[in-house]
This record gives C-alpha cells, sequence and structure tokens, in this order.
C-alpha cells in the first residue's frame, strides 16, 4: 500500500491521478473524495475505486476490517462507497 503523497502525485488532479495510478498498475485507489464519481468518468476504467464516507482516520482505523472485506470484494472498475457504523467511542 502506497499513498499518493509517497508517490509525489498529491497536487495531481483527480484524472491525472486516475491515469497515474493505473500506468503504476495499481488496482484499487481508495479516497475519501465523496465527489469522484460526479466529476470523472469513471466508465473506462480498469482501477477499482473504494470511497471512505468519511475523513476521520480513527473511524476508519477502528473499522479497517470493513475496508479490507470492500477491497477484497471489488473487480475490476469497480466502484463501491464505504459508509461505516456510527460509533460514540472516541
Amino acid at each position: 500500500m502506497e499513498t499518493a503523497f509517497e508517490r509525489g502525485w498529491q497536487r495531481l488532479p483527480d484524472k491525472a491521478l486516475l491515469d497515474a495510478a493505473e500506468r503504476a498498475g495499481f488496482e484499487v485507489l481508495i479516497t475519501t473524495d465523496q465527489n469522484l464519481r460526479d466529476q470523472q468518468s469513471l466508465d473506462e476504467r480498469q482501477l477499482s475505486i473504494l470511497v471512505l464516507m468519511t475523513t476521520d482516520w480513527r473511524t476508519i482505523r477502528r473499522h479497517a476490517d470493513l475496508v479490507t472485506e470492500a477491497v477484497s470484494g471489488l473487480r475490476p472498475g469497480g466502484y463501491v462507497e464505504l459508509s461505516f457504523p456510527f460509533s460514540s467511542r472516541r
């Protein structure tokens, strides 16, 4: 697993980021950009996209099993939005 930052891609616009990830051989892009689907044409993509419906790292970490399960279920060109159960724990 690598981040866009680690690759030096943090400033790439969405389309360029998706293109770069596909060229680099990535199969899945995990993002919190909930507008990606509305802003980009994803129909011809081989890259699967998992959109996490929160930016709260504590919530994401607490539900890492759900993220793993969602990634395992993705198919080439797939798109999934993953919400997390409400939890009042901090």
